[in-house]
């Protein structure tokens, strides 16, 4: 078995002026006890952790990536040269400064990780590149970020056929086009943010398909005008993508996507308000060399799943997620949730609710009184008002519409893990499969690597139609492992003579 584990030098994150602000190796970890274990390195989790630390908590933050910044700011590897005509980018200095202030307060931190159980109690069991490690605190912050949601079509498994979110990495993190001419269609700010990444890049978005009107954007005005900054960018999007002709189609979606000899061709397809493919609504195919597709954001709820706290069901939060009080404890002492994963809200309001439930942690663990709290929390509680203002706006253009689901044709693969058909599913449901779990263990849909990840929500979306509601539906009963977990790494070397037998019982 695996036993040498010797303690490495504290993984150190870089400057916040180093080119492409990488990480660390990764390596060994040392198994430990501390105040607070943060799971997810994103902006809410550094919030949190940052704040911990500065009220005296020995404070872990755990994440698979090679170092802080979560999706919306990722880092370059420092193997990557950053161009020198690349534009400048209000996410990257944003990324540096939150980098620069974990590093400056002193908490621990193990990157590429893979957490793979969570007990209650808690302890916390991951995986790194040095093998099985396992930690304790009394107060755990689950920071768990999102998972993209694509409501299936003919063709979105096929290579070529890649997430929003998976553009994203390519573009900001790996500096790669996801493709010259790509096809760049769903709902959310998103969409413009990726085709002007794209043309920052060389390419050309062959197509942006929106499946939004005009009308939805123009109702989020008075949100938007809570972030000013933020809704210029965006109107600067609108204007660079205008200025470089790259056609923008509203109230559009995807009726298919098929190989041909010189990449892929989409079939777009107009839709009505409720996102419903209008009848004769399909256009004319455009060639492209990827397509890149996301329908919003779900809560990711995995580790407050699997520990029993109690979630409810809130489209306009992006789906389930687990009940919280305003400071973010959830229904379970000691279990305290931040960011994106306790309903979508945007980057901005993630830092400042890492924050809150870093001061909550603080005033639980006795290191805060009730007094000096509230002081310290109220001004972040106004910060947040407005911050969630412009990201709950966001998350509500990227709510799943349940004629969207429905309208997923019965010979469309659903559950691409296991293969699981839509007219599989309706099947399960008419022979009386009554929620999400009952249909997972009639069908197999959600039982692959991802988890339900991938197919939950358009899966649920189908069962709510029969039985009435998203929460009569229910949601996927949390379990161990996580994520897949390699075994050799979880078992080390050993030989049988290792394995301890008991004795054999008496007759």
């Amino acid at each position: 078995m695996r036993g040498d584990r010797r303690r490495p030098a504290r993984a150190r994150l870089p400057d916040a002026g180093e080119r492409g602000a990488g990480g660390d190796d990764g390596g060994a970890v040392v198994s430990g006890a501390y105040d607070l274990i943060v799971l997810g390195a994103g902006p809410a989790g550094v919030g949190a952790a940052v704040t911990a630390r500065s009220h005296g908590l020995s404070v872990l933050v755990v994440d698979e990536n090679e170092t802080t910044g979560g999706q919306v700011y990722r880092a370059t590897p420092q193997a990557f040269a950053t161009r020198a005509d690349a534009p400048a980018n209000p996410d990257k200095k944003e990324g540096a400064g939150q980098r620069q202030s974990l590093l400056a307060s002193g908490a621990a931190v193990a990157f590429r990780h893979s957490v793979w159980q969570v007990s209650p109690g808690y302890r916390v069991d991951a995986v790194g590149q040095g093998g099985p490690v396992h930690w304790s605190a009394p107060a755990v912050i689950a920071a768990t970020g999102t998972t993209e949601r694509v409501v299936p079509f003919p063709g979105w498994t096929l290579p070529g056929v890649i997430g929003l979110a998976a553009a994203t990495i390519l573009l900001k993190s790996q500096q790669m086009l996801p493709g010259r001419r790509p096809v760049i269609a769903g709902c959310g700010p998103l969409l413009a943010a990726v085709a002007v990444a794209v043309l920052d890049g060389g390419g050309k978005p062959a197509a942006v398909l929106d499946l939004s009107g005009p009308g939805d954007w123009l109702a989020a005005l008075p949100a938007l005008a809570s972030r000013p900054d933020l809704a210029l960018r965006g109107l600067g999007w609108v204007v660079r993508l205008k200025a470089a002709g790259v056609p923008v189609h509203f109230r559009t979606g995807i009726a298919a996507v098929r190989e041909t000899a010189d990449g892929l061709a989409v079939t777009p397809c107009r839709v009505d308000a409720d996102r419903r493919p209008l009848p004769d609504g399909a256009g004319q195919d455009i060639e492209t060399d990827c397509v890149a597709v996301g329908h919003g954001l779900t809560p990711g709820t995995e580790i407050t799943r699997l520990l029993r706290a109690r979630h409810r069901f809130d489209a306009a939060l992006g789906g389930w997620v687990a009940e919280h009080d305003a400071d973010f404890r959830t229904s379970l002492p000691g279990l305290y949730v931040a960011g994106d994963g306790a309903g979508i809200s945007g980057a901005a309001a993630a830092h400042l609710q890492g924050q809150l439930a870093g001061l909550a942690v603080a005033r639980d663990l006795g290191r805060l009184g009730a007094d000096a709290h509230e002081t310290a929390a109220a001004p972040v509680r106004k910060r947040l008002a407005a911050a969630q203002r412009f990201g709950r706006a966001m998350a509500r253009l990227m709510a799943l519409r349940p004629a969207h689901a429905a309208s997923v044709a019965p010979d469309t693969v659903v559950c691409r893990c296991e293969d699981v058909t839509r007219g599989e599913i309706d099947e399960a449901v008419a022979a009386g499969a009554r929620d999400v779990n009952q249909l997972k263990a009639w069908t197999r849909c959600g039982m692959g690597p991802c988890q339900g990840r991938m197919c939950g929500e358009t899966a649920a979306s189908l069962v709510a139609e029969a039985v009435g509601s998203r929460g009569a539906a229910g949601l996927w009963t949390g379990r161990a492992p996580l994520r897949p977990v390699p075994m050799d790494l979880l078992t080390g070397d050993f030989t049988y003579a290792d394995i301890p037998l008991p004795k054999a019982a008496p007759l």
